[in-house]
């Protein structure tokens, strides 16, 4: 191992809020400028919109950074890989002249494997819930960490080795099916159909299988400029986010150390992405959520459906309290803000600066989820903006947009170093730039 003659040029990007900040646009543009991108949680559970030059682009495993030619992307092993899904995706990105070679995709030998009883056992599960449901996206996501956790998992070194594959997936299955038959009440699943489709995508991989621990430390200590790209959310996350309405890893900068194998001082910069306005999917806690025509309005103009289930969003105005606590979490070093074109034309612009619980005034966000239901927003109101010009810097903007932004950098302690106009790649400012 060779010893640090410089600052490590290494950044993670986490969401700020719920999921779904526009993370996969704001690591699209900042992969321009690394070499190697990292995902170290989640699974494909999480959906990366890109637009770049009028052509839409979902990710759901695969690192954003994928669309710039001569990047190395990493699925790190804190991801839990469902293998056709990636190698549905690997086939659609090749069909469009990205990923040429197999070294620009390196997957973690270590990352557990998402199989068709965890995907079996979700559903079920989320059926029986009913009116308790946690909103899972049904990918098999939880249910695989699961197994990781009470190390019954299946990893992708595991997927590669004929015998090691049979003999796990021999004693797992019996397990499994007892579990679907008996309490779920589903039909059991073959041995063979999974055994013989899983060993034929495992080769199809296997170029791309390595240990990606090994491989960052050398990179990060070379002086490569590494991006970590979060998924989900820091609301989300299974220990400091809407319990038990989160999902099933650590989703802020926290999780990077574990989940892509790096020690945490080579890690510098944390960059939070966070909306103009508030957003979540499936069910929990939502202080601000807007019921009415205004809600109904940011999901129209902001196209607020899931880039994985297509899930209306539910949408709500700009929490304060949120990202001051994703903030605190991560020790963001900066923001993003993305979506503040959707505000165009709304006034008063309101953001939740504390929350009123049963007339106790706070200002974080308490552990309780009855609390947090209960939780009444306290509002401060800003003067709206018309249409967005077209910006290319800081000055353009209206000077009730820059006031807007600046309450936001008041209330969080974090200053804003890019912000998102608009779905194009080119419709971006930067600031300040986040990565070293």
């Amino acid at each position: 191992m060779n010893p640090m003659t410089h600052e490590p040029r290494t950044l993670v990007v986490i969401g700020a809020q719920w999921g779904d900040e526009g993370k996969g646009k704001i690591v699209d543009l900042l992969a321009e400028r690394s070499d190697v991108i990292v995902r170290f949680q989640g699974g494909n559970n999480a959906g990366h919109t890109l637009v770049v030059d009028g052509v839409k682009t979902v990710l759901h495993l695969v690192p954003s950074g994928v669309l710039h030619r001569g990047k190395t992307c990493v699925i790190g092993n804190g991801v839990v890989v469902d293998p056709v899904v990636l190698l549905e995706e690997i086939e659609a990105l090749r069909a469009r002249g990205f990923l040429e070679r197999d070294e620009e995709l390196r997957i973690s030998e270590q990352a557990h494997v998402i199989l068709p009883y965890h995907k079996a056992i979700d559903l079920a599960r989320e059926r029986l819930r009913g009116l308790g449901k946690i909103g899972t996206t049904g990918r098999g996501i939880g249910p695989a960490y699961e197994d990781k956790m009470a190390r019954i998992g299946i990893r992708t070194v595991d997927l590669l080795e004929e015998e090691t594959f049979r003999d796990k997936l021999t004693t797992t299955l019996q397990e499994k099916n007892a579990y679907l038959r008996s309490i779920l009440g589903e039909e059991a699943l073959r041995f063979d159909d999974i055994f013989d489709s899983y060993r034929r995508i495992a080769e199809r991989l296997r170029p791309h299988v390595e240990d990606t621990s090994r491989f960052l430390d050398r990179e990060i200590r070379a002086g490569k400029r590494v991006l970590f790209e979060g998924a989900q959310g820091s609301m989300l996350d299974v220990d400091h986010g809407t319990y038990p309405f989160v999902t099933s890893s650590t989703c802020i900068a926290g999780g990077v150390p574990a989940g892509a194998g790096v020690a945490p001082c080579l890690l510098g910069r944390a960059l939070g992405i966070t909306k103009a306005y508030t957003t979540r999917v499936g069910s929990g806690p939502f202080p601000t959520e807007l019921d009415g025509e205004l809600g109904d309005r940011l999901r129209r103009d902001g196209d607020e459906y899931g880039a994985t289930t297509g899930r209306p969003r539910r949408c709500g105005c700009f929490d304060a309290v949120v990202v001051r606590h994703a903030a605190r979490l991560s020790g963001l070093s900066g923001l993003a803000i993305t979506k503040l074109d959707v505000l165009a034309g709304i006034d008063p612009l309101r953001i939740c600066v504390a929350y009123d619980v049963a007339g106790e005034r706070i200002e974080h966000v308490p552990a309780s989820a009855a609390k947090l239901a209960a939780a009444k927003p306290v509002y401060e109101d800003l003067p709206g903006f018309g249409k967005l010009p077209d910006v290319k810097k800081l000055e353009d903007l209206p000077a009730t947009a820059r006031r807007y932004l600046e309450r936001l950098c008041e209330l969080t302690g974090v200053a804003v170093q890019i912000i998102s106009v608009g779905a194009e790649r080119d419709r971006t400012l930067v600031i300040e730039e986040p990565l070293a």
